[in-house]
């Protein structure tokens, strides 16, 4: 017999003066190889038209079905079911602004912090479309692809406790992204410039250590592997700008 599964919802709609923050309770039975998506849906075509939640590619690429399961960040496409007790919770990502119910707007915090740590190839050489490709050996292009795999689905970030204790903290994320490029020997900035980005303690210095982050990646990047990696080198050029400036003296 198949189980009668409980859904406790986060409804909230910041746009209606007359809505107010509360949980929302559905039952619905459960089917073989269902996911918090496949669910969502029923819930949605079944039961309340009005519930409000993201998805776009149904396979954990896009990244949009992020929210709280149980407690936990992840993404509802790829959590079956029948992992989960009968009786769920769902709950919006925190740190991401609210579009309602459990919908969030990771698009403009992720587009700030691509900005923030000028997440693009610098050089200053001129692009030739004509010309050959820059050599690089497998090793390191798998090396970078592995950090490439980020699909910003904001988990990271919503497990994070600094991110979640101050809006300015740039995250797991903001360091991979650093780290993916600092490999990149196509990018022609200095260490010097990188501690520039992310040397303070809204950056790498202000990561408590939790492991929040990699606990809940559902890419499973090695992101504790990268902060440990960027914070030895930014407190390096740290203690060589400190000499620097007292040699200068």
């Amino acid at each position: 017999m198949e189980r009668i599964l409980k859904f406790n919802i986060f409804r909230y709609n910041p746009v209606d003066p007359e809505s107010t923050p509360h949980m929302q309770s559905f039952q619905l039975e459960e089917t073989d190889s269902m996911t918090l998506y496949i669910a969502l849906n029923h819930i949605r075509e079944q039961q309340d038209p009005s519930l409000q939640f993201d998805f776009c590619c149904r396979a954990g690429i896009c990244g949009s079905c992020a929210m709280l399961i149980n407690g936990r960040p992840d993404l509802a496409c790829h959590t079956k079911t029948k992992d989960l007790p009968s009786e769920i919770t769902l709950m919006p990502l925190p740190v991401f602004k609210l579009i309602g119910d459990l919908s969030v707007d990771t698009g403009s915090w992720f587009r700030g912090m691509n900005e923030r740590v000028e997440s693009w190839i610098h050089t200053d050489k001129i692009f030739d479309p004509e010309a050959p490709e820059e050599p690089m050996t497998n090793q390191l292009a798998e090396e970078i692809y592995e950090l490439e795999r980020c699909i910003e689905c904001g988990c990271c970030v919503a497990a994070c406790g600094k991110a979640n204790m101050r809006e300015d903290f740039m995250g797991a994320v903001a360091f991979n992204r650093i780290a993916r490029f600092m490999l990149d020997p196509r990018d022609e900035r200095t260490n010097i410039e990188y501690f520039e980005l992310v040397g303070t303690d809204e950056g790498i210095f202000g990561c408590l250590g939790l492991l929040g982050c990699e606990d809940v990646c559902p890419k499973d990047i090695p992101l504790q592997d990268q902060l440990g990696t960027l914070r030895r080198k930014m407190g390096w050029n740290a203690v060589q700008h400190l000499f620097s400036r007292i040699i200068s003296r």
